[in-house]
């Protein structure tokens, strides 16, 4: 069969090639040929044919066939807009995973809906959440927390995470970090590992910012700003406490390790401001334990004060136990003190401390070392904008904070 029709295109060409009302016979025969190698499977040469005839409904079917999946998001474009077709190609390209040609073929045929499910359905909130602003859709925002909570209910967190952000909806995915840090909070050996958890949760508020800023003019920023829940602002405004805590946390530790007890005690003292973020008991424990070093037994006597108020009773008995046997053979004094002169006044900072005992000026803390900046010549962080000493960033290639690079 297929004989007559390649004698039928072969006629034509030589006695007719040319006159408009064989365009028809040409087209049959094209397809005829085309169908014949369909039939039996050879579908790179059906493809061939199929193009001379202009057959778009086979070629889509040959190119899924053959796994040529660009060559099949081509069409598209060949495909009038509202065409059945496209229906059948956006299905084609869904189930390989091509979500942007996909949704593009569904919106071309007026599917908006659809093609925002199949972005869903692809995990491509991001552009679902493009496709719902441009054509003024509402639901985005219900279906993204409907799929946040599914995840949420399996135990995935750092999935509903993951979505979130993908959806720039970055306070909400600040949200789950910032549980997830507060969760690891409750093993202590887990310290490196909240600090870490505490410092996305911080970059996704910044990139929050940076996407507010970017996306509208000062004015409308500001509006913007006014129109958020007290909860998200405080959110906001505290993004980075949990990790300067932990942070002052480790770098304590640290120097202690290294045989700077000083330096530890001054470090040590910072995470009393941070009784909302840290374990109260984890905080006077390595403020007494790096009193005792020091010998500052008066510091170390105000920190076991506050151990013996815990809520573990077999904890409070051991403090009670441990304090009788250090005081008992050290009075509760300090051997020496340090102060600082404070810059604003004729005052100083307080032992240990950033605040001037006279004009209150408190001064932010190093990041490196963990004392207090009263020098007008800093480094800063351009990322979490904390603070350090000239001469003492200089060795690092990233912030000791939120390790981004240093230029």
């Amino acid at each position: 069969m297929v004989n007559d029709f390649v004698i039928l295109v072969v006629v034509l060409c030589y006695y007719g090639g040319n006159e408009k009302g064989n365009d028809t016979l040409y087209q049959k025969a094209w397809n005829a040929i085309g169908d014949y190698y369909a039939d039996r499977l050879k579908w790179s040469s059906a493809v061939s044919y199929y193009q001379q005839s202009q057959n778009v409904e086979k070629l889509v079917e040959c190119y899924y066939l053959l796994e040529d999946y660009d060559k099949l998001s081509g069409l598209i474009d060949q495909v009038p807009d509202n065409s059945v077709l496209l229906e059948n190609i956006a299905s084609k390209c869904a189930s390989v995973g091509m979500c942007h040609e996909a949704s593009r073929a569904l919106v071309k045929c007026s599917k908006v809906k659809e093609a925002v499910d199949c972005c869903v359905a692809l995990n491509q909130w991001d552009r679902a959440v493009e496709i719902a602003h441009e054509h003024n859709m509402s639901s985005v925002d219900e279906l993204l927390a409907k799929y946040a909570t599914h995840l949420l209910d399996k135990g995935k967190v750092l999935d509903a995470i993951e979505l979130y952000r993908k959806a720039n909806h970055y306070i909400d995915a600040a949200k789950l970090m910032f549980q997830l840090a507060k969760d690891s909070s409750d093993i202590p050996s887990h310290a490196l590992r909240t600090k870490k958890l505490y410092v996305l949760g911080a970059m996704l508020v910044e990139q929050y910012n940076t996407h507010v800023m970017s996306d509208r003019s000062a004015l409308d920023s500001l509006i913007h700003t006014n129109s958020v829940s007290i909860e998200d602002s405080r959110l906001i405004d505290n993004a980075w406490r949990g990790a300067e805590g932990y942070h002052f946390l480790l770098l304590a530790q640290r120097q202690l390790y290294e045989g700077f007890t000083d330096a530890a005690l001054r470090t040590a003292h910072a995470l009393v401001d941070y009784e909302d973020v840290i374990p109260a008991e984890t905080i006077y424990a390595i403020i007494a334990l790096t009193a005792t070093i020091a010998r500052s037994f008066g510091t170390c006597s105000n920190a076991f004060i506050k151990l013996e108020n815990v809520e573990n009773e077999e904890s409070r008995t051991e403090y009670e136990q441990l304090a009788v046997e250090i005081f008992t053979r050290y009075p509760p004094r300090d051997s020496r003190t340090q102060k600082i002169e404070c810059t604003n006044c004729e005052g100083s900072i307080t032992d240990y401390g950033n605040t001037c005992s006279i004009c209150d000026t408190k001064y932010p803390r190093c990041i490196v070392t963990g004392s207090p900046l009263t020098s007008v010549h800093f480094w800063q962080c351009d990322t979490c904008k904390h603070r350090a000493q000239e001469t003492d960033i200089v060795s690092f290639s990233t912030c000791p904070l939120c390790h981004t690079l240093i230029a």
